[in-house]
C-alpha cells in the first residue's frame, strides 16, 4: 500500500502556540509486498494507526539503512550525511514539524538530489509537517496584516480602499469586488453560531463563513502584487486558503476566526507564489537555499559597496564556488524572446540571439544547390540505379541501407545490387556528370 500524505500548516494561531493539521489519505494499489503484514488487532482503529506507523518506519528505514553505504554512517567520501539525517528524522517525529531550513542545514552543502528526495518522502510520510521558509516571498510585516484585518472589518467599500492605497483595479477585478461587497459582514454572534452550526455538519453555514470573509483575502492579497502573479490569481489562492481555515476552524477554543484564516490565507498566497511565479518551477529545498545566498550577496554589498564575486559569497557562506555559481544560474528569472528593445520597441530580444544549431545562410544556399544538382545528375541514371543510390547513400531519409536491404527491396542478391551500385557510380564519374558536382567538393 502507497501512502499519500497531504501536509496543511499554520505556523501561527492568536495565542502564539504551533498549530498542525496533518490529514493522510490512503490509497490502496495492487502491488507485491515485500515485507511482513503487521499482525491483525481485534480493533480496527488501532490496526489501522500500526499500519500507519508501519509504513513510516520502513521509509524511515529506507533512510536509515543504505546498503552502498559503509556502517560508520558515513558516505563513500568520508562525509557524515547519514548520522545528521538520522538526528534530524528524530528531532522531526518528536515534534511533528520540520522547516526548510534544519533540512538544508542536515544534508550540507554538497548534497546529492537523490539523497533529498528521499529525505522529502520519508518525512511526508511519517506525517512530519515540512514548514516552508519562503522569507523572499512572505515578507510582509505582522502589523501590516493587522492593520489589512482591521481596514476588512471596516470596510465597506473594497473597491474605494485599493483605489486610495493607489492600486490599479481592471474591470475584471472591480466586477469581483462588487459581487463580494453585496455580502455583509458577520458580527461576532454570527460567526460563533455559524461556527457552531458548520461543526454539525451544515455546509449552508460553511458557504455563508467563507462568502463573508473574501474580503479578508482581498485585504492580504494586494500585499503580494508585484511577485510574479496577476491580482486575481492571487485573490483565488487565498480563497483557496480560506476554505480551507473555515473547514479547519475549532470556534471552541475562542480564537477569531479572521485572525485564524489569516495564516492559510497567506500560506496558501505564497505557496503559489513559489510554485507558478517562475516559468521553471524550483524546488521546494532550493528556495531556501538562494534566498541565503541572495541575502548575503546584498549583506555583502553593503558592507563592500561592490557587487561581489560567487568566490567572495562562497566564502562567507562556507560553501564551494562553485555551487554558488550554479544557485546563482538558477535564481536567474527567465525573459521573454518577445521582449521589445530599443527606444521604438520594434525589436525583440529574439532578434539578437544567435541560433547555433541552424547553417549560415551561404552554407545552406549551397545545400541546396548541391540537392538539387544531386537530383538532376541521378535522373541520367536508369530508375533501378537511381534508387539503389539513393537507398545505399541515404539521400532520401538520411539512413543509409545495407546491401542485404536494398537486395530485399528489389527481390534481388545481394551480389547483384553491388554490381548496380559500382555501375551506376562509374557513370558519375564521367566528366558529363561529375563536372556538374566538382565544385561542391571544395
Amino acid at each position: 500500500m502507497k501512502n499519500y500524505i497531504e501536509t496543511d500548516t499554520i505556523t501561527e494561531n492568536a495565542g502564539g502556540d504551533t498549530v498542525t493539521e496533518v490529514t493522510e489519505t490512503a490509497e490502496a494499489a495492487e502491488t507485491e509486498k515485500k515485507t511482513a503484514k503487521p499482525a491483525k488487532s481485534k480493533n480496527p482503529s488501532k490496526s489501522a494507526k500500526s499500519a500507519d506507523a508501519g509504513d513510516a518506519a520502513e521509509a524511515d528505514a529506507e533512510v536509515r539503512s543504505d546498503d552502498n553505504k559503509p556502517a560508520d554512517g558515513k558516505t563513500a567520501d568520508g562525509k557524515p550525511v547519514k548520522n545528521e539525517m538520522q538526528e534530524l528524522i528524530e528531532r522531526a517525529k518528536a515534534k511533528g514539524s520540520v522547516s526548510n531550513s534544519e533540512i538544508m542545514t542536515a544534508i550540507g552543502d554538497d548534497y546529492d538530489i537523490d539523497v533529498v528526495d528521499k529525505l522529502y518522502e520519508t518525512l511526508e510520510t511519517m506525517g512530519v509537517d515540512i514548514t516552508e521558509c519562503f522569507d523572499d516571498v512572505d515578507d510582509i510585516a505582522d502589523d501590516d496584516i493587522e492593520n489589512d484585518i482591521e481596514s476588512y472589518e471596516s470596510a465597506e467599500n473594497m473597491e474605494q480602499i485599493l483605489a486610495q492605497e493607489g492600486l490599479a483595479i481592471d474591470d475584471p477585478v472591480k466586477m469581483y469586488l462588487k459581487e463580494i461587497g453585496k455580502v455583509p459582514l458577520l458580527d461576532p454572534e454570527r460567526e460563533q453560531e455559524l461556527s457552531k452550526r458548520m461543526s454539525e455538519g451544515d455546509e449552508a453555514a460553511k458557504q455563508e463563513l467563507v462568502e463573508a470573509n473574501l474580503r479578508l483575502v482581498v485585504s492580504i492579497a494586494k500585499r503580494y502584487l508585484g511577485k510574479g502573479l496577476f491580482f486575481l490569481d492571487l485573490i483565488q489562492e487565498g480563497n483557496l486558503g480560506l476554505m480551507k481555515a473555515v473547514s479547519k476552524f475549532d470556534y471552541t477554543k475562542g480564537y477569531k476566526f479572521s485572525t485564524y484564516a489569516t495564516w492559510w490565507i497567506r500560506q496558501a498566497i505564497t505557496r503559489a507564489i513559489a510554485d507558478q511565479a517562475r516559468t521553471i518551477r524550483i524546488p521546494v529545498h532550493m528556495v531556501e537555499t538562494i534566498h541565503k545566498v541572495t541575502k548575503v550577496s546584498r549583506q555583502m554589498l553593503q558592507e563592500e559597496g561592490r557587487e561581489c564575486s560567487p568566490d567572495e559569497i562562497a566564502k562567507k557562506m562556507g560553501m564551494s564556488p562553485e555551487k554558488v555559481r550554479e544557485i546563482i544560474k538558477i535564481a536567474q528569472d527567465p525573459i521573454s524572446l518577445e521582449t521589445p528593445v530599443g527606444e521604438e520597441e520594434d525589436s525583440h530580444i529574439g532578434d539578437f540571439i544567435e541560433d547555433d544549431t541552424s547553417p549560415a545562410p551561404a552554407e545552406a544556399t549551397s545545400y541546396t544547390l548541391l540537392r538539387e544538382q544531386l537530383s538532376e545528375v541521378l535522373h541520367t541514371l536508369t530508375p533501378r540505379e537511381e534508387s539503389v543510390l539513393r537507398l545505399r547513400f541515404g539521400l532520401e531519409d538520411g539512413r543509409t541501407r545495407t546491401l542485404e536491404e536494398v537486395g530485399q527491396q528489389f527481390n534481388i542478391t545481394r551480389e547483384r545490387i553491388r554490381q548496380i551500385e559500382a555501375k551506376a557510380l562509374r557513370k558519375l564519374r564521367h566528366p558529363s556528370r561529375s563536372k556538374k558536382l566538382r565544385d561542391y567538393l571544395d
